[in-house]
């Protein structure tokens, strides 16, 4: 079995964005409104059946080949990825938010993933930041009425903006608050699943029925870390390369023409050049599922990538 590329498959959202996915992907999008794409993915959008899932080039599910043979996609002992890669174009501010853990998932939602993610900037515009954590403890009374209001100012004042520029990675845990900003393209990496909780709804045609996933605000909040954090921890999210907390959720490496891939599932991005991987053209804008049974696989060329890999305890 050897790497297959993967086609586009970019969606629809509430927020804007797209354009620099286009630019990557080589694309032409239908809508300013598609700052998703889904690589690799097996996991289906919130409250669907099948959209969000990925196909191979002949149109099978990635979801569907993975189960009718998990040991030559996965390795031996595995049946899921474990794995949600996306490429996401903030064209505007997104909202605030934030994911379930698994504790709160497996209760409340039946699933034993929740939404732990981290953010891989490939490209930022001059003065990009996004905002991770709140600056200090707050209530749950004092959310619920920046809720009722939507004062997304008082939101965000009380949370930690970080600036961004290419390279940078940060790690999200479960339960932060957070918001990306205007004028990021990443890949993000995450727990397979499509669980948000929306503290901020006005202005995204979006209603507030839609932010709690169908469990009621008094259930979805118990979900949110309202602990406060001191600027040291929420700068220590942010680095060249993930921390070794992300390691048991996913594995991000970075990997250029030369470098020799080990075994094992992943996903590879091309972000700069061209080249091969083995004799697969690969580059600039090539999404590329690795199976394990393709064994150790080499790049080849003038060419820079991410490769997406499954926490190292998925």
């Amino acid at each position: 079995m050897k790497p297959v590329v993967l086609p586009p498959n970019v969606l629809t959202h509430f927020y804007a964005g797209g354009e620099r996915i286009a630019r990557l992907r080589g694309l032409t999008l239908e809508s300013d409104h598609m700052p998703e794409e889904w690589i690799g993915a097996t996991n289906t959008a919130f409250g669907h059946s099948e959209r969000g899932l990925s196909r191979l080039e002949d149109g099978t599910f990635v979801r569907d080949a993975i189960a009718a043979d998990p040991q030559a996609f996965l390795g031996p002992g595995r049946t899921e990825t474990g794995l949600l890669v996306k490429l996401l174009d903030a064209g505007q501010r997104l909202p605030v938010h934030f994911h379930p853990g698994r504790d709160f998932a497996r209760e409340h939602l039946g699933s034993p993933y929740g939404k732990t993610e981290s953010w891989l900037i490939v490209e930022a515009d001059p003065g990009a930041a996004v905002h991770v954590g709140w600056t200090r403890d707050v209530e749950l009374g004092e959310v619920r009425e920046w809720m009722r209001t939507q004062d997304a100012a008082a939101m965000l004042a009380t949370m930690h903006e970080l600036p961004v520029a290419p390279g940078d990675s940060i790690f999200v845990p479960a339960g932060t608050t957070h918001a990306i900003g205007e004028g990021i393209l990443m890949v993000e990496l995450q727990e397979p699943t499509d669980f948000s909780v929306l503290l901020e709804w006005d202005g995204f045609e979006l209603t507030e029925d839609e932010g709690h996933l169908n469990l009621g605000w008094d259930t979805a909040l118990q979900a949110l870390n309202r602990d406060g954090w001191t600027e040291e921890r929420a700068r220590a999210l942010k680095g060249p390369t993930l921390p070794p907390e992300a390691d048991a959720y996913f594995r991000a490496r970075y990997v250029s023409g030369g470098d020799t891939l080990d075994q094992g599932f992943s996903i590879l991005v091309g972000l700069e050049g061209e080249g091969r991987l083995d004799d697969l053209p690969f580059g600039r804008g090539t999404a590329v599922l690795v199976p394990y049974a393709a064994g150790v696989t080499t790049l080849h060329g003038d060419v820079r990538a991410l490769r997406a890999l499954p926490g190292a305890a998925a």
